[in-house]
């Protein structure tokens, strides 16, 4: 047995025998003071994280009692443990297995590699026993089986699955973007009957409707949605309309139920009969309501445009888009623009605008993060270069607790701003002030808090710095005018468009307009960070019964929608330990 697996195999024994003795002290024998640990449902029912040995070691020895954790080992089917850098220190780290009653674990370990004692632990559930993923040796067996050819076929059963005639569904999936792909991929191979809805016409529009010149803004191997990887001939950055017609691909080879064109108009839950009375206005303008008894709202960060009252703007003559609205430059040839809002929206339609012929000025509001596509902001994502599998890569990602998160998103940043730094300092001598994130945690930590404020260079700021694309301050304005907006020195800057690249409201927004006030009420704050070092009300129960919701990049989406679909199915086993009920019989309240 290699060195490093040794010492990894030898700490996970000494670690099982502590917790099964009386008192603390072998248990902290094995962790430094500063430690971490996360767990993922294995323990607590709930994603969480404890810092300091003093905080997480006692629940961690009674929740591991309580699971019946054991048998841990070295899982010598991913990758070995080696030594890495984490958050810019050395760590030996090391996929294990494990056992609970409620089915197979799997984590990651990170020893400091003087002391052998553990930095970081991760306890993250891998399946409920009885109830796996219908993939591998366990994929259904597929109407060849059958001895009855009179019998309706694949297709007959495709086709009448997709109606829900007399029936309603387990799950209903609010949004048919990755989020909504995600999630409802997880719960098929579950077995929990899932349809998604979304408002768009064909599966794709979300992407497919949006600017002409839109591509992801990270690489490929980062995106990829669950169990069916892009193939490798996909282009680096995905170009929107390839990406569209993939989830339509997707849905297909997935067999999801997908309604297309139909708006899911909000609902109320029913506590006596445990499910929620929905609305949906289909396509033809019938009206089906549903009962469902868990509603995943999948619709993204970013919800509902935020269209701010700007001076003078009901004056102005011209067009006013939303960005959200906005699709190509061509009908703007030869036209002036004014785009506000100096984000990756408004970065990348000024500079769609001007390759189509605009005469265009960006105007920024707020200070930006600016960061060049290649290769600083894909720094975030280098552990995806460094050789593990996709499915290790995602482990490993959910090991890293917000401590170290943090930590490395600052060095992520300051070393984006060393090798951006000839274009960060031409964009100030243009007047553009620039931002890095709070405590310089960059573009990563301005997503995961606030869904924005950054930009990935794709030409647009050289651009700016050139003089081909104008450039102003929002706070030089005076007032819009009929012919454009006047600035405070007398100047007019004419315009034919005006868009609005000024965001969204949160989720929360959302879940205020579906459902009312008193359910946003209930579920609180979502997205950015909680006190308990996780994004609030994400990926895991809210204090709303039934009511889940899942959002952010395709990694994001591919990783946590693995759990997402766990929780429900076990909600719907009756696993899930009663709300607000303290740490008990193995979980604690979602």
């Amino acid at each position: 047995m290699p060195e490093m697996e040794q010492l990894a195999s030898r700490w996970l024994a000494r670690f099982e025998q502590a917790l099964h003795e009386p008192g603390e002290a072998a248990l902290r024998a094995l962790f430094r003071e500063d430690s971490h640990w996360r767990d993922v449902l294995a323990l607590t029912w709930s994603i969480r994280t404890l810092s300091g040995a003093g905080a997480h070691l006692p629940e961690l020895r009674r929740l591991a009692a309580l699971a019946r954790a054991g048998n841990f080992r070295i899982d010598t089917a991913r990758t070995a443990p080696r030594m890495v850098k984490r958050a810019g220190s050395a760590a030996l780290e090391a996929i294990f297995r494990f056992e609970t009653a409620t089915g197979p674990g799997n984590g990651v370990l990170r020893l400091d590699p003087e002391g052998g004692k553990a930095w970081t632990l991760l306890t993250a559930l891998e399946a409920i026993k009885g109830r796996e993923e219908h993939v591998g040796k366990a994929r259904p067996k597929g109407e060849s089986y059958s001895r009855d050819f009179r019998g309706p076929n694949w297709l007959d059963q495709r086709r009448a699955a997709q109606r829900y005639e007399g029936r309603d569904p387990t799950v209903l999936v609010v949004g048919g973007g990755h989020a909504g792909l995600s999630i409802a991929a997880r719960l098929a191979q579950l077995g929990l009957d899932t349809l998604i809805v979304d408002r768009w016409p064909r599966i794709g529009d979300n992407w497919r409707r949006r600017y002409h010149a839109l591509t992801l803004h990270n690489q490929v191997q980062v995106n990829h949605l669950p169990y069916l990887p892009f193939p490798p001939n996909f282009p680096t950055y995905i170009p929107k309309d390839k990406l569209a017609g993939w989830f339509e691909s997707y849905v297909e080879a997935m067999e999801l139920n997908y309604w297309a064109g139909t708006e899911f108009e909000g609902g109320d839950y029913d506590e006596d009969a445990g499910c929620w009375r929905v609305a949906l206005r289909r396509a033809d303008g019938t009206r089906r309501e549903m009962r469902p008894r868990h509603v995943v709202l999948a619709t993204g960060v970013s919800g509902i445009p935020v269209i701010p009252e700007l001076p003078g703007l009901t004056n102005f003559r011209g067009t006013v888009l939303h960005s959200s609205q906005y699709d190509d430059g061509e009908p703007w040839r030869g036209k002036r623009a004014l785009v506000i809002g100096t984000g990756n929206s408004g970065h990348d339609i000024a500079q769609d605008l001007h390759s189509a012929g605009a005469a265009v000025t960006l105007v920024q509001r707020n200070p930006t993060l600016i960061t060049n596509i290649e290769p600083s902001a894909q720094l975030a994502y280098s552990l995806y270069d460094e050789g593990p599998p996709t499915e290790d890569c995602d482990l490993v990602t959910v090991s890293v607790p917000l401590a170290l998160l943090h930590k490395a998103h600052q060095m992520h940043t300051a070393r984006a701003r060393e090798l951006d730094r000839p274009l960060l300092e031409a964009l100030e001598r243009i007047g553009f002030k620039l931002a890095y994130g709070e405590d310089g945690t960059g573009w990563q930590f301005l997503y995961l808090n606030r869904g924005g404020g950054y930009y990935f260079n794709v030409g647009c700021s050289d651009l700016l710095v050139q003089g081909k694309i104008g450039f102003a301050q929002y706070s030089d304005f005076d007032t819009f005018t009929g012919e454009g907006a006047r600035l405070r020195d007398g100047r007019l800057l004419p315009a034919d468009l005006v868009v609005l690249a000024t965001g969204y409201q949160g989720p929360q927004a959302l879940v205020r307009k579906l459902f009312g006030e008193a359910i946003a009420g209930r579920v609180g704050p979502v997205w950015g960070f909680g006190e308990d070092q996780e994004l609030r009300n994400m990926f895991r129960r809210t204090p709303q019964p039934g009511l889940w919701l899942i959002a952010g990049s395709f990694a994001q989406c591919r990783i946590y929608s693995k759990y997402l679909a766990l929780q429900i199915l076990a909600d719907e086993l009756g696993l899930l330990p009663k709300r607000r009920v303290a740490l008990e019989a193995g979980a604690v309240a979602g």
